[in-house]
């Protein structure tokens, strides 16, 4: 009860938003209210941890050398431990933090909310509220598969079978990451069978879809095509990887209107992370990359015009070029160019994954030799243009952009690898998680680490987040296993599907 009380009084403090605080609340089954605003509690928790650019939680644009440092650069050489930056990650989707539990708590809180509510036989519309009890289920289901992805995807190995049990077990024990990978599959594709979408969900308490069942099937179509291709790289359990991969390309995105985005308001509190960490808070920490701006510069990238303000002028208040910071030093922000206003607007969307990243995995299922429909060349080229579009440019834009021998696939430089790995970098500016795993899969772009890199690193980029300090010391016996079994609990330490 404490519980319930706790979510509708955060939910009544936080948000003025209606999507959030309409619940269609049905008196006669007070559970579907917490239910409710736990779902949409842990939509906007996910979306926190992906878009937020606080150095104590999500340093993934600094590990993929979109963005770097200004002042403080602890995290743009890989000095991850002073801020527990691993344990903050971990526990804004799985632990819990001492003021609010993580978002897999707030789905497995609203799942077990569901499953004790009872729908009677004899009433009339038991057929209509099984099926959207189902429907809802299957929803709280997809985010928790995608949450669970992004945490094997940072650590390798970590505890799910006997995760989030509660006073059943404290001290959970860590499972293969293949074997998390290979259930989560399962899980999806029983999510997709089982909504039905000629019925209702949340309703407006779906903050991504607004409840739009079609959606949230391409939705659960589109992640099951990052658990195969990652799984097909790893070159294990081929069958699986094959199998997944053909039947989500027949469901997933196709074209930006189906992006999964959570959408912010224009006056706080319900406002887009990178404005309040930064405009709001009146930070200047971070610039782009030299090896960022350079390369979109030298390829004519009309996305620079979006990515990057063209704050730097002469005496005469003439534009001078584009200036990337260096990583692995300071960086005065006045001497360098700064990150575009877009982004940080109060209203800019946050992006769970979108059609340029599924087409840019398209492009690699078709190199990696899975039947799908379309060549390598098509996906690679629908990926650049859903891209362009999402960022506001015009179709001339892309087609001259992908008319340069330097970025058509048939011409431009390098192995299909170089090719979709790049452009993938490119594409993914604002998701540094998704574009660092696109380059720990494919090697692209040959991203160098600082010369005053951490020790910790060992004069890599980073491959992994060590496990939090909180496992290392409350459950300890299965994080011993944990880092046994997959190397060694070390920033190099390559995951199952990250191969040379």
């Amino acid at each position: 009860m404490k519980k319930i009380i706790y979510f509708l009084g955060v939910l009544a403090l936080t948000s003025s938003c209606s999507d959030l605080t309409d619940l269609n609340v049905d008196t006669k089954n007070p559970s579907e209210v917490p239910a409710a605003s736990l779902f949409s509690s842990a939509q906007k928790g996910i979306a926190e941890q992906v878009v937020n650019t606080s150095v104590n939680k999500n340093i993934f644009r600094l590990v993929n050398q979109q963005w770097t440092e200004t002042t403080y650069i602890d995290e743009s050489v890989y000095q991850w431990t002073t801020r527990s930056i691993s344990d903050n990650h971990w526990n804004a989707y799985l632990s819990g933090t001492t003021t609010k539990d993580g978002s897999l708590s707030d789905l497995m809180m609203a799942k077990s909310f569901l499953e004790k509510e009872v729908i009677e036989a004899s009433d009339p519309d038991f057929a209509s509220k099984t099926a959207v009890r189902k429907n809802q289920l299957a929803l709280i289901d997809i985010l928790t598969v995608y949450s669970y992805q992004i945490l094997v995807d940072t650590f390798g190995d970590i505890p799910y079978s006997e995760a989030l049990k509660g006073s059943g077990n404290y001290l959970p024990k860590y499972d293969k990451a293949v074997d998390i990978y290979k259930d989560l599959i399962v899980r999806l594709d029983n999510d997709i069978a089982n909504i039905k979408t000629n019925y209702t969900a949340f309703g407006n308490s779906d903050v991504i879809y607004q409840d739009n069942l079609t959606l949230w099937v391409k939705f659960a179509n589109s992640v099951k095509l990052k658990l195969g291709i990652n799984l097909k790289a790893s070159e294990l359990e081929t069958a699986i990887s094959d199998a997944a991969i053909i039947s989500a390309s027949k469901g997933v995105f196709t074209s930006n209107a189906d992006n999964a985005k959570i959408s912010y308001e224009k006056n706080l509190p319900n406002t887009n992370p990178l404005y309040v960490d930064l405009v709001f808070g009146g930070r200047h920490d971070f610039v782009p990359t030299q090896t960022f701006v350079d390369a979109l510069v030298g390829k004519k990238d009309p996305r620079v015009k979006v990515y990057f303000a063209q704050n730097l002028k002469d005496a005469d208040g003439i534009a001078l070029p584009y200036k990337g910071g260096i990583v692995g030093t300071k960086n005065s922000f006045g001497k360098y160019t700064h990150i575009n206003d877009l982004i940080q607007a109060p209203d800019f969307k946050g992006t769970y994954l979108d059609y340029a990243e599924v087409e840019f995995l398209l492009a690699e299922a078709a190199e990696r030799g899975v039947g799908i429909n379309g060549s390598a060349e098509t996906h690679y080229s629908n990926a650049i243009k859903a891209s362009m579009e999402d960022w506001g440019l015009s179709v001339a834009d892309a087609n001259i952009y992908l008319a340069q021998s330097s970025v058509a696939y048939a011409t431009a430089a390098g192995t299909w690898k170089q090719k979709i790995g790049e452009q993938a970098w490119y594409a993914m500016y604002n998701r540094g998680f998704e574009g660092w795993t696109f380059a720990r899969r494919l090697n692209f772009p040959a991203l160098t680490p600082p010369l005053n890199a951490d020790a910790a690193a060992e004069g890599q980029i980073p491959s992994r987040m060590t496990y939090p300090i909180r496992e290392q010391t409350l459950n300890a016996v299965n994080y011993n296993a944990a880092a046994a079994a997959i190397g060694g609990d070390k920033l190099k330490t390559k995951l199952f599907w990250d191969k040379d």
